[in-house]
C-alpha cells in the first residue's frame, strides 16, 4: 500500500452531504441561534422590487448584513427606509441558499436613537397643548402690509438672503435682524431672547418696534432643528404681542414652535411671501378700483343731473301766476268802483225820500250839505283808492318778488334731487302721516311729473321730532 492510499483512507469515513443539505444545516443553525433579534445599522443600497418586497443593506464600521422587508410587512411600517439613515431594525436571521449568504428578514424598523427623542417630543407637544398654548383662539392675524419686519435667524446662512431677496421682489419692507445661533447649546435661550427682546422694544423708540416676525432657519435633521422644540422656545412664540410666522427646516420637518406660532410656513421664502403682498398686483388692484370709483361717481352724478332737469321742467313758469293775481286785482277793482257809485246813489235816493216826508227846512239844509259832502266824495275816494291802489301795487311787486325768489329756491331745491309731492286732488303733501297705502301721488321733479301709488306701512322721520319732515341727501 502506498503512502498516498493510506492518508486517504480516514477521509472515507466521514459523512458525505449535498449541497443543499449543508445549506438547509447553516439555516436551522442560524435561525434556532438568531430567531429574534435587533441589530443597529445605516441603511445601504435600498431598493424597493416590483414585487413590493424592499432589499437593502444595514452597515457599520467594520461589516455588512443584507437584509429583506416582505411586501405584506413594508405596507406596515410607520417609517419610510432610505439610504443614509440609521436605523434598528428586528427581525430574524436566516440564510439565501441560491446565493450562499445570509441575510435578516426585518419585521419591523424605527429610527435609531430617535425613538425615545419623539416619544419625549411627543409628551410635551400634549402637555403645552393642554396649557392652550396652540388654541386657534390664541392665534393673531398677520398685518396686511407691515412697515417693519424682524427676523430671527443666523446672520451667515442663506435663510436670511432668502429672505432679504424675496421681501425685494415682492415688496421692499424694513428688516431687523437678531442674530442668534441656529442649533446647538445655548441656540434655544438666544431664540427666546431675540423673540423677547423684539417684543419689549417700545412702539416709537430710537429702534423700531416689528409689526410682524420672523424665525427662520434652514433644513436639517431631527437633532439639528431641537432648538425649535425646546419649551423655551414655544413659551416665547406663543406669549409674543407680535404676531409670528415659524419658518424652520423644509416643508417636510415640523417643531412645536410651528405649533405655537400665528402662522408656519413651509420654507423661509414662503414665510417672506406670507409677510407682504405683491407690490405691482397691489398697485394694479388699486388702480382698478379708483377707475370703477371713477366711473360710478360720474354715472351717479349724471343721473341725478338728469332727475333735476326733469324737476324743473315740472314747476309752473312765475310769469303766468303773476298774470292770474294782477286780473284778479283789477276786477276787484273795477268791481269796488261800480259798487261805490251805486252805494252813492242808493243813499242820494233814501236822503231825497226822507226830506220830502218829513218836509222840514233844516232836513232840506241838512240834505243839501249831505249833497255837497257826497258830491265832493267821490273825488276824495278816487284819490283814496289812488293810494290804496298804488299801496297794493307795491305789496303785489312785493309778493311778485317772493314768489320769484320762492320759484328759484323749488328749481334750486329740485335740482338737488328733491321732489314736489301732490295728492290726487293736486294738494301738496308735506306729512308721511298724511299718505295712506295705495293712495295716488305725483311727484314733481326738475324735469318731469312722475304718478306713483303708496305702497307699505308708512316709516317715521329720521329726525326724531313729531311733525318734522325728513330733510334727506341730495348724494
Amino acid at each position: 500500500m502506498t503512502e498516498s492510499a493510506f492518508d486517504s483512507a480516514p477521509r472515507l469515513n466521514l459523512p458525505e452531504y449535498t449541497v443543499s443539505e449543508i445549506s438547509a444545516a447553516v439555516k436551522r443553525s442560524l435561525e434556532q441561534g438568531f430567531s429574534y433579534v435587533r441589530v443597529r445599522g445605516e441603511i445601504s443600497g435600498f431598493k424597493r422590487h416590483g414585487s413590493g418586497h424592499c432589499y437593502f443593506s444595514l452597515k457599520d464600521s467594520e461589516a455588512v448584513l443584507d437584509a429583506v422587508i416582505w411586501r405584506t410587512t413594508a405596507q406596515r411600517l410607520a417609517i419610510k427606509p432610505e439610504d443614509g439613515i440609521e436605523v434598528v431594525c428586528t427581525g430574524r436571521i436566516t440564510t439565501y441558499a441560491g446565493r450562499s449568504k445570509y441575510q435578516m428578514v426585518v419585521e419591523s424598523v424605527e429610527l435609531a436613537g430617535v425613538g425615545a427623542l419623539l416619544k419625549m417630543l411627543e409628551e410635551r407637544r400634549k402637555r403645552l397643548a393642554a396649557e392652550g398654548l396652540f388654541d386657534a383662539a390664541r392665534k393673531k392675524k398677520l398685518p396686511y402690509l407691515p412697515e417693519v419686519i424682524g427676523v430671527v435667524t443666523s446672520p451667515t446662512g442663506a435663510v436670511i438672503r432668502d429672505i432679504l431677496h424675496r421681501l425685494e421682489d415682492r415688496f421692499p419692507r424694513r428688516v431687523l435682524l437678531w442674530p442668534v445661533a441656529v442649533q446647538g447649546e445655548g441656540a434655544a435661550a438666544q431664540v427666546a431672547a431675540a423673540i423677547e427682546g423684539f417684543n419689549r422694544l417700545p412702539p416709537g423708540g430710537p429702534v423700531p418696534r416689528p409689526e410682524l416676525l420672523i424665525v427662520a432657519r434652514g433644513g436639517g435633521s431631527l437633532e439639528d432643528l431641537m432648538a425649535f422644540n425646546e419649551e423655551i422656545v414655544v413659551r416665547a412664540a406663543a406669549a409674543s404681542a407680535i404676531p409670528l410666522i415659524a419658518a424652520v427646516g423644509h416643508e417636510s420637518d415640523t417643531t412645536l414652535i410651528d405649533h405655537a406660532s400665528d402662522r408656519r410656513a413651509p420654507t423661509p421664502t414662503a414665510a417672506a411671501e406670507m409677510a407682504v403682498p405683491v407690490r405691482i398686483e397691489l398697485l394694479a388692484q388699486v388702480r382698478d378700483i379708483g377707475g370703477r370709483v371713477t366711473t360710478a361717481t360720474l354715472r351717479l352724478l349724471e343721473e341725478r343731473r338728469l332727475r333735476i332737469e326733469g324737476l324743473a321742467r315740472g314747476l309752473p313758469e312765475p310769469r303766468s301766476l303773476l298774470e292770474a293775481a294782477v286780473q284778479r286785482l283789477d276786477d276787484r277793482a273795477e268791481r269796488l268802483s261800480h259798487g261805490l257809485d251805486r252805494f252813492l246813489s242808493i243813499k242820494s235816493e233814501r236822503y231825497r225820500a226822507v226830506a220830502d216826508r218829513i218836509g222840514i227846512a233844516t232836513i232840506g239844509a241838512r240834505v243839501a250839505q249831505a249833497r255837497e259832502r257826497l258830491a265832493a266824495f267821490p273825488d276824495r275816494l278816487a284819490h283814496a283808492m289812488a293810494r290804496m291802489l298804488e299801496r297794493e301795487h307795491r305789496s303785489l311787486d312785493g309778493l311778485a318778488r317772493r314768489l320769484e325768489g320762492n320759484r328759484q329756491a323749488l328749481l334750486s331745491a329740485l335740482e338737488r334731487g328733491f321732489a314736489l309731492v301732490r295728492d290726487a286732488s293736486g294738494k301738496p303733501v308735506v306729512s308721511a302721516d298724511a299718505i295712506a297705502p295705495g293712495a295716488s301721488l305725483s311727484l314733481r321733479f326738475h324735469d318731469g311729473i312722475v304718478g306713483v301709488t303708496a305702497e307699505g306701512p308708512r316709516r317715521r322721520s329720521r329726525s326724531g321730532k313729531p311733525g318734522e319732515p325728513d330733510q334727506g341727501t341730495l348724494l
